[in-house]
């Protein structure tokens, strides 16, 4: 096989597209060699139907442990290695399952849509503040606090700290991912992790009506997690539960703002936001390349040979666009039926909060297309500034407006 191809992590225009180069890349072959952030090779998936079977594939394990490259684990924070390892999404089937079942319950869609009044009632009163100005960064200022204070409410993390503990995952997912700041991340998972086992502990001796009081009282009651496992999960649901969804409205109300036509279409036709949701997730996800996974033995994707402990990227954001797949796959079409993107993984690592992300999109964008006339980028979109490596979205988002 050729040398690996490497990631342009420094080219302004790939920051700002990537897409052309990842349909290269798919051209090229069903899995590619490449090198990602800070020199890691790994083997990339880039074909939908490659990459569906993969995801269930119990051959792929999400134990980093696995993997010959130790740099994989060694990129980590110091505090975070063992910590990662008990969180859900590192672990395989049964321990995954058993987690998994502990807080399944609390994202089923019924669940969810009781969550519906909240949501919108958060996103009328942060359209409150800014409609005024006339211009505002909707990250900042709105799809940034949405989630946070939905999934917030939903754990029952205290308003008081919501500020300390979005200020810790800016520092962990803020990084350039060849640069990174390694003590600045690592102290701000100590302290979050601190953070986390003095407010279970809080929850412990005075018992509340949320998930993460449920998930103590499940746990006291059958010991099916221990503190550390108990410490992981709330961490994930904490961080997971908000960034990602972030990312899926900045996204979405920039690739409108980019697409005037499709904008008009769904201001037309408020009856195609939960298609458009699916469009946004499919067209330009949070998730960028994909989901990463390691070969526990040797196999084959695609043809193509991979060898046990070899680093795999199952590549999401590249098999959506798959033409073979998607019809004119490179298009962003609001009115296109929802099918059966990868945006949220697919297997039994389904994101768990899938139901909330499309609840919390679909209010959040359109509420902003309702409330906000003559909706402009205030800078070009190819000049918006984004998150590099891991996570695809907007640290910025300036527009103007008019009051509706």
């Amino acid at each position: 096989m050729s040398e690996p191809i490497v990631f342009p992590y420094e080219n302004p225009d790939f920051l700002a597209d990537p897409y052309p180069f990842y349909r290269r890349l798919r051209e090229g072959g069903p899995v590619r060699r490449v090198v990602t952030v800070r020199g890691l090779e790994a083997w990339l998936v880039t074909r939908y139907e490659d990459a569906r079977e993969a995801l269930t594939d119990p051959r792929l394990s999400s134990d980093l442990r696995r993997a010959t490259d130790h740099r994989l684990l060694e990129m980590l924070p110091a505090a975070e290695r063992d910590g990662a390892m008990r969180s859900m999404i590192r672990l395989d089937p049964p321990d995954h399952t058993r987690l998994r079942r502990l807080v399944s319950q609390a994202f089923t869609v019924r669940r969810v849509a009781q969550l519906e009044p909240r949501v919108q009632e958060i996103a009328d009163r942060l359209l409150d503040a800014i409609v005024p100005a006339g211009r505002a960064d909707l990250i900042e200022e709105f799809a940034l606090p949405l989630p946070v204070t939905v999934i917030s409410e939903l754990l029952g993390v205290p308003l008081t700290d919501r500020d300390r503990f979005q200020e810790w995952t800016n520092v962990m997912l803020t990084q350039h991912p060849d640069r990174p700041d390694v003590a600045a991340v690592d102290r701000a998972w100590r302290q979050m992790w601190s953070y986390l086992e003095g407010l279970l502990a809080a929850k412990r001796s005075d018992p509340a009506d949320d998930l993460l009081g449920a998930l103590i009282i499940a746990t006291d009651r059958d010991e099916r997690l221990d503190q550390g496992e108990l410490v992981a999960m709330a961490f994930l649901l904490l961080v997971a539960g908000y960034v990602t969804t972030v990312n899926l409205i900045g996204n979405g109300i920039a690739a409108l703002l980019a697409h005037p036509g499709q904008l008009k279409l769904l201001r037309d036709d408020p009856g195609l936001l939960p298609d458009a949701v699916e469009e946004f997730l499919r067209w330009d996800g949070p998730v960028d390349p994909g989901i990463l996974r390691i070969a526990a033995e040797d196999l084959e994707i695609g043809g193509v040979r991979v060898p046990r402990g070899a680093t795999v990227i199952i590549a999401t954001a590249i098999a959506d666009r798959d033409h073979a797949e998607f019809d004119d796959a490179d298009r962003l079409d609001v009115g296109r039926p929802a099918g059966a993107h990868l945006g949220f993984g697919h297997g039994v690592h389904y994101c768990l909060g899938a139901p909330l992300a499309r609840l919390e999109g679909r209010i959040a964008i359109g509420t902003v297309l309702r409330r906000l006339g003559d909706l402009a980028l205030a800078v070009p979109y190819e000049e918006l500034p984004r998150h590099i490596g891991g996570l695809r979205g907007l640290r910025h988002l300036p527009v103007t407006f008019t009051a509706v």
